[in-house]
Parts: C-alpha cells; sequence; structure tokens
C-alpha cells in the first residue's frame, strides 16, 4: 500500500546512511497523526527508537541534537520533498502529488483489503483462534449483561478474519446446573406449552419467577434436585423437556444475534463436559495436583512454596462443582477438548472483568497439567454498562434495548429535515441505533466501567455511531449525485489544499491504527481513527465543492471522498456496524 511503498523509500535512505538494514528501520517510521495546528509532515522517525538505552540514558537534548545530525545528513529526492528535525524525531515530507496519487489509487484499487494487506502484518503468521463470546444462559431472555461479550468479540473475530486468520466464533451456553432443575420443577407447575412454542424465554422468565417465590421451600427445593438428578442421570422425559428449553433458547437467541450482525460456527456449553470433567478431576488426581483440605474440598494449589498460599478450588465438600456461574473444572474440559478439536494457535475467552481470578487459574492448572498451549490462552476482560433505561425503567433486556434505539432514531429522522426518504426506515433506523450503540460502548478501554447515555449516543453531530452514518450516507449521496462510477486517473496538483492533504495524511494511517489494534485487541483506536476521519470529510465536504468545479477538479475531489467512504466503510464493518447510504 502506499504507506508501506513511502516508508520503505525513507528506510532506503536511512539505511545507507545509519549502516542498519531498512527492515530493522520500517516499524520506526511512523505516518504523523493529522493535527489541528494545520500542516504537519507525513511520517516521522524516532531516534529513541533507534538507540535501545535511549528510554533511560539519553537526555531530550541529546536525542534532539542526534535528530539534526540526521537530517542535515538526509537529501530530498522524488518522493521526500523535505526533511526536518522535530523534538527527538526526524520528519519527512512526502511530495503532495506523489501523495495524492498513491494513495487514492491504492484505497480504489484495495477496496475493502486497503490497510490490510500492508508489510507491517506480513511478518505476524496466520494463525487460527477460536474465540469464546457472548455466552448466555439459557432458559432466559438475552440479558444485557451480555451485550459487551458479543459485541466485543464480534469485532476481535473480524478484525482476526480481515486480517486473513482462521476464526471459529464459539457461543459457549450455561445450559446446565441445579437452575435447571428448579426451572423444570417450576414449568411441571405452571407451565404452559402452547405460551413455550409461541414466545418461548418470555414464558419461562414468568415461570421461573413464579417457583423463585418457593425457592427456599424444603419441599421444593428437595424437587428441584430430583430433577435435576434425574437430568444428570439422563432421564428420557426431564432430558427431553431441557431439550426443549435449549432448542428454543437457541432460537431466539439467534434472532437477536442476526439483529446484532453476529453469527457463530458452534454452539458449545456447560453440558457438554458433564461427564469430561470427571475425567479431568481424575486427571488432576492422577497427577497427584488435586488436594482434599479438611473440609473434604479438592483444591489445586497454585502457590510457587506449594504452601496453599494461593489454590483453586474445583470440588466442593459434597463432590458437586463449585462455581455457580463459570465451574474450573467443566472450562478445563472445555479448553482441552477444543484444543484436541480445532488445533488452533490461540484461544480467547471474552468474559467481563469480574472473572480474572478465574481465568487465571484456569490457565495456571492447565499449565500444570502439562498442557503448554496454555500460554496461547487469552482472557479479553472489560467492564460494567451502567445507566441503560428505557423510558419505561431500568433495562435489564437487551431486545427492550434495542427497540427503544430503533424507536429513539426514528423519532429523531422524522424531526430532522436533511434526512432523505428511505425505502426502509426501521432497517435504517436499526443500523444507526446499533452504531451509536457499538461506537458509545468501543470509545474507551474495554476494561473501563462507563455510563451510558441515550442522548449523547444518538446526537448526530459529535463523537458518535449517529455521526458516523451520518458521514457515510453523505457522501455516498454525493457518490451518486456525480454518477457514482469508478475513478482511476486523478491529477494529484488539483488536492493540494490544506483540507484535501489533511485527508490524505489521515488515510495513510490507516494500517498503523490496524496494526494496534491487533496488538492489543482494543477497537478504541480504530474508533478514534473513524470519528476523526469523519469530521475531516465533514469540513472538506463544505471548503472542497466537487459541485460547480472545473472538471478535472471535481474528479479529483470526488475520488477524494470516495476514498474516505471507503475505509470509513471498512473500519465501520470491523466493529461491527453496517454503514446506511440514506439517512
Amino acid at each position: 500500500m502506499a504507506a508501506c511503498s513511502f516508508r520503505r523509500s525513507i528506510a532506503s535512505q536511512l539505511s545507507k546512511v545509519l549502516d542498519l538494514p531498512p527492515e530493522s528501520l520500517i516499524k520506526s517510521i511512523s505516518a504523523v497523526p493529522v493535527s489541528k495546528k494545520g500542516c504537519v509532515a507525513d511520517f516521522q522517525l524516532s531516534i529513541a527508537s533507534l538507540t535501545e538505552d535511549s528510554s533511560r540514558d539519553c537526555l531530550a537534548q541529546d536525542l534532539n541534537l542526534q535528530a539534526q545530525k540526521l537530517a542535515a545528513r538526509l537529501k530530498c529526492d522524488s518522493v521526500v520533498s523535505e526533511i526536518s528535525a522535530g523534538p527527538g524525531t526526524v520528519n519527512f515530507t512526502i511530495n503532495r502529488e506523489l501523495l495524492a496519487k498513491s494513495v487514492l489509487q491504492q484505497v480504489l484499487k484495495d477496496g475493502s483489503e486497503y490497510g490490510v494487506k500492508s508489510e507491517l502484518f506480513s511478518r505476524v503468521p496466520r494463525q487460527k483462534a477460536v474465540i469464546e463470546f457472548s455466552s448466555p444462559n439459557i432458559a432466559k431472555k438475552f440479558h444485557i449483561g451480555h451485550l459487551r461479550s458479543t459485541i466485543v468479540g464480534n469485532f476481535i473475530a473480524n478484525l482476526k478474519v480481515a486480517l486473513g486468520h482462521e476464526v471459529v466464533r464459539m457461543n459457549y451456553l450455561g445450559d446446565w446446573g441445579l437452575q435447571f432443575g428448579l426451572l423444570g420443577v417450576g414449568f411441571q407447575r405452571f407451565g404452559n406449552k402452547e405460551k413455550l412454542q409461541s414466545s418461548p424465554l418470555q414464558h419461562l422468565f414468568e415461570v421461573y419467577v413464579e417457583i423463585n417465590k418457593a425457592a427456599e421451600d424444603e419441599n421444593t427445593k428437595k424437587l428441584a434436585q430430583d430433577f435435576f438428578k434425574k437430568l444428570e442421570e439422563h432421564d428420557e422425559q426431564t432430558l427431553s423437556l431441557w431439550k426443549q428449553f435449549r432448542d428454543f433458547s437457541i432460537e431466539e437467541y439467534t434472532r437477536i444475534y442476526k439483529r446484532l450482525g453476529v453469527h457463530f460456527d458452534e454452539y458449545s456449553g456447560e453440558s457438554f463436559y458433564q461427564e469430561k470433567s470427571q475425567e479431568v478431576l481424575k486427571m488432576l488426581e492422577d497427577k497427584g495436583l488435586l488436594q482434599r483440605t479438611i473440609k473434604g474440598t479438592g483444591v489445586v494449589d497454585l502457590s510457587e512454596k506449594k504452601d496453599l498460599s494461593s489454590f483453586a478450588t474445583v470440588v466442593r465438600s459434597d463432590g458437586t462443582s463449585l462455581y455457580i456461574t463459570r465451574q474450573v473444572n467443566q472450562d478445563l474440559a472445555a479448553a482441552i477438548d477444543r484444543m484436541e478439536k480445532h488445533s488452533c494457535d490461540a484461544m480467547i475467552y471474552v468474559v467481563n472483568k469480574s472473572q480474572r481470578n478465574h481465568f487465571q487459574h484456569l490457565f495456571q492448572i492447565l499449565k500444570l497439567m502439562g498442557y503448554d498451549w496454555a500460554e496461547r490462552c487469552q482472557h479479553v476482560s472489560f467492564g460494567l454498562v451502567q445507566g441503560m433505561r428505557t423510558r419505561r425503567g431500568e433495562v435489564i433486556f437487551l431486545e427492550d434495548v434495542l427497540n427503544e434505539l430503533r424507536s429513539r432514531v426514528l423519532q429523531n429522522m422524522a424531526a430532522t429535515k436533511t434526512t432523505k426518504e428511505t425505502e426502509e426506515p426501521r432497517e435504517t433506523a436499526e443500523k444507526v441505533g446499533l452504531a451509536a450503540l457499538i461506537i458509545q460502548d468501543f470509545r474507551g478501554l474495554l476494561s473501563s466501567d462507563y455510563q451510558f447515555s441515550w442522548d449523547r449516543a444518538l446526537q448526530s453531530r459529535g463523537d458518535t455511531g449517529t455521526f458516523l452514518q451520518y458521514t457515510h450516507a453523505r457522501l455516498h449521496s454525493l457518490e451518486q449525485m456525480h454518477g457514482n462510477e469508478q475513478i482511476t486517473d486523478v491529477n494529484g496538483a488539483c488536492l493540494q489544499e490544506p483540507d484535501a492533504i489533511s485527508i490524505l495524511q489521515h488515510l495513510l494511517r490507516y494500517d498503523e491504527v490496524l496494526y494496534r489494534s491487533s496488538r492489543d485487541l482494543q477497537p478504541k483506536h480504530i474508533v478514534s481513527y473513524l470519528l476523526t476521519l469523519s469530521h475531516l470529510a465533514a469540513v472538506a465536504h463544505k471548503t472542497l465543492p466537487v459541485k460547480g468545479s472545473a472538471p478535472e477538479l471535481a474528479q479529483a475531489r470526488l475520488c477524494l471522498f470516495q476514498a474516505a467512504r471507503s475505509v470509513l466503510a471498512n473500519g465501520m464493518k470491523l466493529l461491527g456496524i453496517t454503514p446506511v447510504t440514506r439517512m
């Protein structure tokens, strides 16, 4: 891509002066972020990144002096038109006509692959990753608490696929445990087969509320335990009812996932690992890793000194698994099974940060069991969303949030004079609402909790998903207005205004932003990039008119806007947003 050829050209000149291989210099040359203060260089070389001991020993003035000396030894050529020293950096400005021509040709030629073909990724081996995300509890309506895992996992999967990796999207359902004994008893008392057919999760929710009122009653407890025991013993009738709960749940979840634009390759669940988790306990025992405490609880000692100062409990004294949410021995069995089945290079768990200790223990135990691949397991954690209330009050179900978003967007569209007539207003509103939700969620560090605000999310100006959709729709209608054909030849001399240069410079940086997100799996880098791109495009839309300009100038500007819209659409899709074309 254009950025790569520019980096290579700069590295090649530097390599002769510094007597270092160009490959080792490329990583130290980065595109300069666009500045509100006006024109900046296109690339910079950080002197600190060249000297290994710089971080500690080199003073800022030494780095500045080194930068000045190096800049003085370098010469401009057909690619670089200006070289200057900055604070600890050498700055390179690319020939302006070449910049415009190269960037636009590259963006339009690569299309959806722009940025991902960059040589920044050339040394990253293609891998296979199993990504576990979403993981709701069956027989319950889709709770808002599972939203972040769903959209974060989807983003990570999208990014990995775009970069050429093989991905298995896995949904590990909470589909086992004593609560199903209680629900089974509840259904026998309050259940209705017709209601189960017509709105399964709503009906099961109502049944659960009713039976919970009697949950403390000794007789109910005994019946629930008996029901679950039958389930564990594979009693045909009991298993058939549980299977209905599970199948109806997956059916309804699939419908909600469709609204979110999410799909899965595999549905797994705790129920798959009942027998295997017993095998894991035996393996732990055989390896001498399972210890019994005085109370009879089964633990694995994780301490370095083997003094039980750190341990994980895997079995209660009554022999049942310990965790209500994540059960160590089931997760051990699931991890071993996945690795045997998929032979993957990475196993990623997208689960909230309250489970951090659980996953640390899980990976430690796998290592103690002799599974070296435990080092390739990763927990991507995230914080909580607070303040999600609909007009009717506190919300707990995702569908209520999606419906509320859609109705608020429809309301805003109806009240806005600039709204274009759309063939499918509900569908458009759904996509805009989802963009608002995703961008508000992805703007900060995933591990942070954040306060959700409807008004802020739905603003059509400012740093919101609504603004991204509005910008995309606006650029799309500009293309349609001017014939919508693919432009192949551009006169770079027509794009020398500061607002045009800012967009070109920003497009140069896209591969670096993707690279950064691929390293730390944080979507915020891409979100920040797309918001800046949209703001730059909004300014240029006013200052660089296509209509009424001379043909060659109009064509060059139209090409610039086409490139901006193409990269905006690519980035939005990675985040899990479907760009709208009218709004």
